[in-house]
């Protein structure tokens, strides 16, 4: 079952290619308005806090509204899950980064230069002024790159991230899906039981660190998380009373056993 991440920059018909590609190779397109709807749901916000959160646009009381690490932390549950099925083209939103160890994830990104990328977004939106669209197309680069880098730690313009970049002013659309669908069957990039359990393992290692969040007290070193086959191993020092950690644990789907080396620093009340 194919998976591919793609980046693609505004006006550099991304678009056309994802879905030459799903025509192709029979895969799903998933695109922003499906995680998003899934992410305001589980968030309790509106669909457009979480659209013009991840956009950039966001009001003073739309940032205050949204928890910033549980969307984060939404986001890749998303993302894995979507990978997890199978047969999936996942379009933005960090997939890229979230899946970038996973082997058989095909990364691809699809760029063009300025002056490519405005003539098409002044096709496409019907304008007449060549900075209009420049202004519009660098907005939401920023926010792109915000996005990626706060909530994934990572350069979405970074080639090193990608095993393919396809600048779709020098290839026609056409010879990009192409190339794309050559690699993208090849015995390199397909699913093993190997890319399944690295892909059950941090979906693991996510909702373990979301049952912690915020049950913890504080930590005098960052709490570690590691799956592998269902066998959890937590590292850290941690600082006075604490929940009883392994309970925490086991009630997440997916954990079967648990390798506890916590070190709890107790406190003396006495001074």
């Amino acid at each position: 079952m194919a998976v591919i991440a793609m980046t693609r920059e505004m006006g550099s018909l991304g678009k056309d290619v994802a879905t030459g590609l799903a025509d192709q190779l029979g895969l799903k397109v998933i695109h922003h308005e499906l995680v998003e709807h899934d992410l305001a749901e589980r968030l309790q916000v509106a669909e457009s806090a979480v659209h013009h959160y991840l956009e950039g646009g966001a009001s003073l009381f739309e940032r205050w509204k949204i928890d910033k690490q549980k969307l984060s932390r939404y986001t890749a549950e998303e993302i894995l899950e979507l990978a997890q099925e199978g047969n999936v083209i996942i379009r933005g939103w960090g997939a890229t980064g979230v899946l970038r160890h996973i082997p058989n994830v095909l990364r691809v990104r699809i760029c063009a230069p300025m002056h490519f990328r405005e003539r098409v977004m002044m096709e496409r939106l019907g304008l007449e002024d060549a900075s209009a669209a420049r202004r519009e197309i660098e907005r939401n680069d920023a926010a792109h790159a915000a996005t990626m880098r706060g909530f994934f730690s990572v350069d979405w313009q970074n080639p090193l991230l990608y095993h393919m970049v396809l600048n779709t002013a020098t290839l026609p659309v056409e010879i990009c899906v192409n190339v794309v669908r050559l690699l993208a069957e090849s015995p390199a990039f397909q699913e093993t039981q190997e890319t399944r359990s690295a892909l059950a393992d941090k979906l693991v290692e996510l909702r373990v660190r979301g049952a912690l969040s915020g049950r913890v007290g504080s930590t005098i070193s960052p709490i570690e998380i590691t799956a592998s086959e269902g066998r959890v191993t937590l590292t850290g020092t941690i600082m006075g009373l604490t929940p009883n950690v392994e309970e925490l644990v086991r009630g997440v789907p997916g954990v079967s056993e648990i390798d506890n080396r916590i070190m709890v620093v107790r406190t003396s009340s006495g001074y």
